[in-house]
């Protein structure tokens, strides 16, 4: 399949999809849990407290990913 047959079949899904959110649901879990063995490696911490670092961790990584791509963009500038 061509790069632009994925990308309408991709676009035709998404149209059709009710609950976006749902959708996402388990990549946005396996992504955070990234964190919480960051945050937490041991498992020791209580899953609230483990769950609010986690959160902390993924705010600071988007951080610095904004960081570099504004970085890459005044470079190009």
């Amino acid at each position: 399949m061509a790069d632009i047959d994925r990308r309408i079949a991709a676009l035709v899904s998404w149209s059709r999809t009710k609950d976006k959110s749902k959708r996402t649901k388990a990549a946005r879990d396996t992504f955070l849990a990234r964190f919480e063995r960051e945050v937490d490696p041991e498992g020791v911490l209580p899953p609230e407290q483990r769950r609010e670092r986690a959160e902390a961790a993924k705010r600071a990584y988007m951080l610095r990913l904004a960081k570099r791509s504004a970085q890459a963009r005044k470079k190009n500038d």
